[in-house]
């Protein structure tokens, strides 16, 4: 009751809250009842709304077409199917006479900018801002555009008329709060104070901690907690910082849901969320698990596997889920369209720029508008409201182990740390989970996120035999325990390093808090130097050293760690690849990164024996690929990857190109080391398949056990079956 009244007060709601039996563990009790972890509405019909395909939505910053005849007779030539409406100036302006054109052309539509711009999104580039903003990381201020009462009354009065312009419209289909929204900049580092109300922050610990907590309810800035580096963990109490990091995004989470919720009453038939989200970052509001309860529709660059844990905590897939499109060569863009297809995203935003010829458009787009006719009109409606299917492999994601990873990170910066910026290509924790995910898919082996929140509370969801901890250096009791009830009742645990040394607030452990379960003995001296990786540093890269590096090799050669198999050893006290049994389940610590798998993919020949002994007790433990892709030498092609899902008693399969995304905070991402040329390969699966089915061509392949098809590496082979996937062998 506490914690809801305290976050809920100081952003000036009045609010009832219903009594109910609570968990004695009071950090349970927050993780259980808090108002950040309560989702606002996100049922399945109101998700799927008029959202039934694949929506092309150009932002028209360059659009030289116009809205008028010629530009709408565009839009049906190069297969555009959308657009959007610009409510940061209000219903007036363009906008009705926009609207108009939309309708006239039968352009689905989102509508940016609902709550107006500059109080969600606070932008860094200009020199005045640059200057503020660096001032503000150093000490604990107020953010430069207070979240008060006065400010969300502000933004509510834009939702509503902008949402009274444009309601009576059949084609509207979400709405966005504003576009890279923060409670800071982006993921900049900075601490500062949301709102005035400053006795929320007390309130909201006493409730986290189920009494008085065991620091101030001050805001510290990361200087704070810098004297810790060279010491044992146990000595370490990063919770004034790491509590202060939470507290912020509870309060961001909420006022995102406030605003949601008015939009929904302002238009209870369409979905409300934002655009150009980021990695999942101890900075800006970017806890995915609170995030994803407070909004219904969200747009996200792919950085930080933000992506692949939208797509896991996304309500039975039906929240529509977009990313951004920057065109670069017409191979990347007709892949990213199949490629997001195949990862449950329901269309992209265009960023229009250097698109025209004065007002002809570019070759490109006459080429690309086949995917996109193909897409939306035969392919799309076939996936949406489908569900994904995994192969029993859980990732864990922990953000308290996101915030005491960036601290480790941040040492060799020294004072520079304000400077930090990609996270998402130089962290330990973004890198981790990039690497297991890549070692999986390489395999034929897909996979979901499971969220911190989710285990404490629920246990690890049926349907997964394997869970995977990566780089989780900060776990609560309730999530050892629901961890170890895992595992005794049959699945396997696999840790890769650092497990549980810190609790979820930051305070340094002597040992883990699944040591037990791990059979490890530790002596109480990890975090000293030497103690880990290359012994000056807690991690296993120098993040200044290689800040700007070109090939991720670069970033790998800062420290030389020692080795088993190319892979770092994390702690030096300890062996490599312990595995026990765990009741009726297995417990495996590894004791080395898999960072390193991001550098060996580029051998692909070479990376299949690599991954080998992270891969072997998911074997063990019966996660299996049950469909397999072979080219004409019999093995599995570079960079296949093969997505499924369920729909109305059938199973629909894509076969895609899997090559990282690059860009950044901005977006702008393409395929990196994207191959294109046609290959034929056939597809095998682990039994006969009922009524298989070309969903491109149309062929009715039967009943058969495998099919031979020419898949074009730059698009997909997407295929259907009746009933649900075969057991794997």
């Amino acid at each position: 009751m506490g914690i809801r009244l305290a976050v809920l007060s100081s952003l000036g709601f009045g609010v009832a809250v219903a009594a109910a039996a609570q968990p004695a563990d009071p950090y349970l009790r927050y993780l259980q009842s808090a108002p950040e972890f309560q989702p606002v509405r996100q049922d399945r019909d109101f998700l799927l709304g008029r959202w039934r395909t694949w929506v092309y939505m150009p932002w028209r910053y360059q659009w030289a077409a116009g809205t008028g005849e010629a530009g709408g007779a565009l839009c049906r030539e190069l297969g555009i199917n959308g657009g959007f409406l610009d409510g940061a100036s209000g219903p007036g302006g363009r906008m009705p006479a926009e609207l108009a054109w939309h309708d006239r052309f039968d352009l689905l539509f989102y509508v940016d900018h609902v709550a107006g711009k500059g109080t969600l999104h606070l932008k860094h580039q200009d020199g005045d801002f640059g200057a503020r903003f660096k001032a503000e990381q150093r000490r604990v201020g107020e953010r430069f555009v207070p979240l008060d009462a006065a400010a969300i009354a502000a933004c509510k009065g834009l939702v509503e008329a902008n949402i009274a312009a444009v309601r009576a419209s059949p084609r509207r289909i979400a709405y966005a709060l504003d576009d890279e929204i923060s409670w800071g900049s982006f993921v900049r580092p900075v601490v500062w104070w949301l709102n005035g109300a400053r006795d929320g922050y007390a309130r909201w610990l006493q409730g986290v901690y189920g009494g008085a907590p065991p620091h101030s309810a001050e805001l510290v800035a990361p200087d704070a907690v810098r004297g810790f580096y060279g010491k044992p963990f146990r000595e370490w109490d990063l919770s004034p910082l790491c509590d202060g990091l939470a507290y912020n995004d509870s309060v961001w989470a909420n006022v995102l849901g406030d605003l949601v919720d008015h939009a929904n009453r302002a238009d209870p038939e369409t979905p409300c969320g934002f655009v150009g989200g980021q990695a999942p970052s101890p900075f800006g509001g970017f806890d995915y698990q609170k995030l994803v309860r407070k909004v219904q529709f969200i747009e996200s660059y792919d950085l930080g596997s933000s992506q692949a844990i939208l797509r896991s905590f996304n309500p039975g897939n039906a929240l529509p889920q977009v990313t951004t499109h920057f065109h670069k060569t017409i191979e990347d863009s007709r892949w990213q369209s199949w490629y997001y297809l195949a990862h449950g995203n329901r269309g992209m935003i265009g960023w229009v720029e250097g698109w025209f010829d004065g007002t002809s458009p570019k070759p490109w787009l006459k080429a690309f508008a086949p995917t996109l006719k193909e897409i939306a009109g035969r392919v799309a409606p076939k996936q949406v409201g489908a569900t994904w299917v995994h192969d029993g492999v859980a990732l864990y994601y922990s953000h308290p182990s996101i915030q005491v990873g960036w601290v480790l990170d941040i040492e060799p910066h020294k004072a520079t740390w304000t400077n930090r910026n990609g996270d998402h290509r130089l962290g330990t924790a973004p890198l981790v989970r990039q690497a297991w995910e890549q070692m999986l898919r390489d395999e034929g082996i897909q996979y979901s996120f499971v969220g911190y929140r989710d285990v404490a509370v629920g246990g690890v969801p049926k349907g997964f035999r394997v869970l995977i901890l990566p780089a989780a250096w900060a776990l609560s009791d309730a999530e050892a325990r629901r961890i170890r009830e895992f595992a005794e009742s049959g699945g396997t645990v696999i840790a890769d390093f650092g497990t549980g040394l810190f609790d979820p607030h930051g305070r340094g452990r002597a040992k883990g808090a699944l040591d037990d379960l791990f059979g490890l003995a530790r002596d109480g001296t990890i975090g000293a130097r030497g103690t880990l990786f290359g012994g000056a540093l807690c991690v296993e890269t120098d993040q200044d050293a290689g800040f700007s590096y070109k090939r991720i090799d670069q970033l790998f050669a800062t420290v030389p760690c020692p080795e088993e198999n190319g892979f770092a050893v994390a702690e030096r006290g300890l062996k490599t690849l312990q595995s026990r049994a765990a009741g009726r389940g297995r417990a495996v610590f590894l004791n080395l990164s898999p960072q390193r798998y991001l550098m060996h993919r580029a051998d692909w020949a070479g990376a299949a024996a690599r991954r080998k002994a992270f891969l072997k007790p998911i074997l063990e433990a019966g996660a299996r690929p049950w469909v397999t892709v072979h080219g004409a030498d019999g093995a599995r092609p570079p960079n296949a990857e093969i997505t499924y899902w369920s729909k109305d008693g059938r199973t629909l399969l894509f076969l895609v190109q899997n090559v990282p995304m690059g860009g950044g905070e901005l977006g702008g991402g393409s395929g990196e080391g994207l191959v294109p040329g046609r290959e034929e390969v056939t597809i095998r699966f682990a039994a006969p398949v009922q009524d298989l089915v070309d969903e491109r061509t149309g062929d009715r392949l039967g009943t058969v056990r495998e099919t031979k098809r020419s898949w074009d590496r730059t698009e997909a082979v997407v295929l259907s079956f009746q009933g649900d996937p075969p057991a794997a062998r």
